[in-house]
């Protein structure tokens, strides 16, 4: 399988050799309509496919937001319906990007639709698709980020997104987790969640979906991973008609399913008792958080050049984070073992 590069290398797009399809009886059963065959959505050039998806990802959007609130006792995402003129590439777009803040259980999460359309420039196209020529292009998706008050309970961030950029479509997305304490048997039950989720798409896609990841959410600058990983995938489907079709079936699969990866979780650890040392590093680790956001996401940095909806964009950001000068945690603390799990990326599901 070919390596892919690090997120501080070249950030072409991968070419990584995905494993051949084999038919297989694991399946995870999605919530919700789900389409067993996206061969007639594809074969209609594009608008029926992305037609379906826009309905997919606004039922992701709402369950996902539906779930949040039944844990959170008081506080209520509020709803910001949103329309996008012309403005640097960006010809249309519209979304809904609603926010829950100051809850009692989520400190700040964010789920968000959009739905964008205009014309790159010649290098974003040649970039993308190897056309040196300005390129129609549509991005459909819904993100989530959610950043929890207790520190014992992790940061979960996550999107599923279809392009189109000429004639080349593709989709991307992934979910990742982000502890500020470790629990092993958290990492443990999210990642046998997306193995489950991968391997009823296509077996194999677990193991390079979750490498990816790993090397994806990088801090060079630091040495260490933004946590403990997950999935991550991108420009599926672009160069074949094959992965395509998986493409969208991991696509949809991951989105229905995001909450069961993350809310069992919360429940396990919302009545741990904490205090302002296990505050102030969460807040430490926040800051790297921000770091990597800025940094070296391609989300943001794509959203940004293409005149993207800057308060949508930057929504995923934590409401209080820090920078603590030189620290480092005390030799053997808990927080000394999440710092070597993030310096040391593992396999979570091996030996489990």
């Amino acid at each position: 399988m070919a390596r892919l590069p690090l997120n501080h290398e070249a950030t072409e797009p991968p070419t990584a050799d995905f494993p051949e399809f084999v038919p297989d009886k694991t399946t995870v059963q999605p919530r919700g309509h789900f389409s067993s065959d996206y061969a007639p959505l594809v074969a209609s050039g594009g608008s029926k496919l992305r037609n379906y998806f826009q309905t997919v990802f606004r039922e992701v959007q709402s369950r996902y937001c539906e779930a949040l609130e039944q844990i959170e006792p008081e506080c209520r995402f509020s709803q910001d319906d949103w329309v996008r003129e012309k403005e640097q590439v960006i010809t249309e777009g519209q979304g809904t990007t609603r926010v829950l803040s100051g809850g009692a259980v989520f400190e700040h999460a964010v789920v968000a639709l959009s739905s964008v359309r205009g014309l790159l420039p010649p290098a974003m196209s040649e970039k993308l698709i190897g056309s040196p020529c300005e390129t129609s292009f549509a991005a459909d998706g819904v993100s989530v980020i959610v950043h929890p008050l207790s520190p014992m309970i992790p940061t979960t961030h996550a999107n599923v997104r279809l392009l189109t950029v000429g004639n080349k479509t593709w989709f991307g997305g992934g979910a990742d987790l982000t502890p500020y304490y470790l629990f092993e048997d958290d990492a443990q039950l999210f990642h046998r969640h997306l193995h489950d989720i991968c391997e009823s798409t296509r077996p194999g896609w677990y193991q390079s979906l979750r490498k990816w990841c790993d090397e994806y959410f990088y801090l060079p600058h630091r040495r260490e991973a933004r946590g403990i990983g997950g999935i991550f995938y991108d420009y599926i489907g672009r160069d074949s008609l094959d992965d395509l079709l998986d493409g969208a079936r991991l696509t949809e699969l991951l989105g229905r399913e995001l909450a069961g990866c993350y809310i069992p979780i919360v429940e396990k650890r919302k009545g741990i008792s904490w205090g302002d040392d296990e505050r102030l590093f969460q807040e430490i680790r926040r800051g790297r958080y921000v770091e990597f956001n800025l940094l070296h996401d391609r989300g943001t940095q794509f959203g940004l050049q293409t005149g993207g909806r800057t308060e949508s964009i930057l929504a995923s950001l934590p409401p209080r984070a820090q920078w603590s000068y030189g620290y480092e945690p005390q030799v053997g603390s808990r927080e000394a073992r999440l710092i070597e799990a993030l310096r040391n990326p593992r396999d979570w599901l091996k030996g489990a």
